[in-house]
């Protein structure tokens, strides 16, 4: 069973000569990029620039000069088409809400990208497009070691535990895990980050997410180990602790047969 905690390593394993290795990203980067101390409303500010811009692709300052174009934008992988937007328009019967297959849900019902531009999450608080992207915010303060998290202007991250969990119905390849992550360390850099922080924070994402079967990992401690595998197809490389009888094998559904179609053979 692997126990690491992956903000752990993000705080401590600085190969950084700027960043101090006890001082987390995101207390680091809150002072050097947004010139502000370290508060809840500060550090949440950070969190929320680096995650729109993932979604988004570049929109805001900072900006370094990095292209993004965003978790919404086509791509090609490894010569494989990508499209993720399907999961998040509702196009896919993809989203685990606890019953034995995926339904359908749309996460853009809250305004869309125009909110986001604004630094907000959603225009409806009462969106799934708010519920999503404000746990994507408390998820990723978590990862980068926002200290000043859990306060009312900042909350902790209560969502789902296992990130398996929460995607299992996707059926993602490592495509589509590759392109998800590489967004992530394309936004952190071109707001400013250094390379050596967007390799540590690449690094951990791949090791705990782009594998298949991997063992029960601790990524909110409250929450403790849980399976976090989200790269759950045959080209997906096996975790160095891999415990695949841990991962049911999962019935095809028409919403998983629709993603294949739609990721690997859409136009660009």
């Amino acid at each position: 069973m692997r126990l690491s905690n992956a903000l752990l390593v993000l705080t401590a394993a600085a190969a950084n000569a700027q960043r101090p290795a006890d001082v987390s990203m995101c207390d680091y980067y809150t002072k050097t990029l947004l010139g502000k101390d370290n508060t809840p409303e500060n550090q949440l500010q950070l969190i929320t620039l680096l995650v729109n811009t993932v979604i988004l692709g570049n929109y805001t300052t900072p900006n370094v000069g990095i292209a993004v174009p965003g978790l919404l934008a086509p791509a090609v992988v490894n010569g494989e088409n990508v499209n993720l937007l399907p999961y998040f328009s509702g196009e896919l019967a993809t989203t685990n809400r606890g019953d034995c297959h995926g339904i359908s849900v749309n996460f853009l019902d809250g305004g869309g990208p125009a909110p986001l531009l604004q630094n907000k999450p959603a225009d409806d608080e009462t969106s799934n497009q708010y519920f999503l992207i404000t746990h994507l915010y408390q998820y990723f303060g978590t990862l980068i070691g926002c200290s000043y998290q859990g306060y009312p202007a900042f909350p902790a991250y209560a969502g789902a535990a296992s990130m398996y969990q929460s995607h299992k119905f996707m059926n993602l390849d490592y495509a589509q895990n590759k392109y998800f992550i590489d967004q992530h360390v394309a936004a952190a850099e071109s707001l400013g980050f250094s390379t050596a922080d967007g390799k540590i924070f690449s690094d951990n994402l791949y090791n705990v997410f782009a594998v298949r079967c991997g063992g029960p990992t601790s990524i909110i401690k409250t929450q403790g180990p849980q399976l976090q595998s989200t790269c759950l197809t045959a080209d997906c490389p096996n975790a160095a602790d891999s415990e695949c009888d841990l991962y049911p094998a999962l019935t095809a559904s028409t919403g998983n047969s629709a993603k294949a179609t739609l990721s690997k053979k859409s136009e660009l």
